[in-house]
């Protein structure tokens, strides 16, 4: 996954503090359309430097897939199959299938949770300067 950011700070370790703005879907244009007047929000982020961006250059970041799609497989999938599978567990043995469907979901949930909280403990997710942005005279 690629993102466009811009460089905070540089550190000696070869590492850039990158700071990236999250608009909503709407693309945040609220006068245009009078909407939901949706925030901004920055997220920071530390990111390995091989290119020796400068702070304030507009850069592009690449971070490896798998981990993201991993947590969308826990927080999406695992709850619907756990449903399916208490909803049809309980049914054959003529008992309330809804029932086990819900067991099964809440489970499933719980575990999206527990993961979640495993990921951020982790931080496991690897950034990297891969090159300059558009606007970018490097």
């Amino acid at each position: 996954m690629e993102q466009l950011v811009r460089v905070l700070v540089c550190s000696p370790d070869g590492t850039a503090r990158v700071v990236h703005v999250r608009e909503s879907a709407c693309s945040g244009d609220c006068h245009k359309c009078a909407g939901c007047g949706a925030a901004k929000e920055t997220v920071e982020i530390t990111a390995q430097n091989p290119i020796g961006a400068s702070p304030g250059d507009l850069v592009i970041i690449r971070s490896a897939s798998g981990p993201v799609l991993a947590a969308a497989a826990v927080l999406y999938l695992l709850p619907l199959m756990l449903f399916f599978l208490g909803y049809g567990l309980m049914a054959a043995g003529n008992l309330s299938g809804p029932l086990g469907g819900l067991l099964g979901a809440a489970l499933g949930i719980f575990i999206a949770f527990g993961y979640d909280r495993l990921v951020l403990k982790k931080k496991k997710t690897v950034y990297t300067i891969i090159g300059y942005g558009p606007s970018a005279a490097h």
